[in-house]
């Protein structure tokens, strides 16, 4: 079977609500969902996660949208280590995100994706449906800003 070359290798990240979509690229690792308590102050962190001699702090997507922060329960909760991509990738090359389950891999091409008309969010850039299940596209960027933060 031929490869499509408008296809891009994506996971689908289970959250509060709804599904992350993010390219395969940015993810370095996942594993399970077991930081050291926050000991910060900020809402959007969840933890801190002993990774490769790096601390790094654990995010809550839902606080980190301008929601409510919502850890993992049960043995489903995983942490995603993201590669940065900003100007903070020199000082902070990963950062640490919580999910409320297990991603899963998706081929998607441009033309399956749909967008929604409105992104609502602080870390939303955009929203589209996939495959009939609506998805978020995070803001890697206020992401990043808010790890940063995190990490002093």
């Amino acid at each position: 079977m031929a490869e499509n070359p408008e296809q891009l290798s994506c996971v689908l990240i289970p959250v509060q609500d709804t599904t992350l979509l993010l390219p395969n690229v940015s993810i370095a690792e996942i594993v399970d969902y077991e930081p050291d308590p926050a000991d910060e102050d900020q809402e959007w962190v969840l933890g801190r996660l002993q990774w490769r001699g790096v601390s790094l702090p654990v995010l809550s997507w839902e606080a980190a949208n301008g929601g409510d922060p919502f850890p993992p329960e049960g043995r489903r909760g995983r942490i995603l280590v993201l590669n940065t991509i900003t100007e903070h990738h020199e000082a902070m090359p990963f950062m640490a995100m919580a999910t409320r389950g297990i991603p899963r891999q998706a081929k998607v091409s441009p033309e399956e994706l749909r967008r929604e008309p409105e992104a609502a969010g602080d870390a939303t850039l955009m929203e589209v449906v996939f495959e009939g299940e609506h998805c978020v596209i995070p803001d890697m960027s206020v992401l990043e800003d808010l790890a940063q933060r995190a990490a002093g």
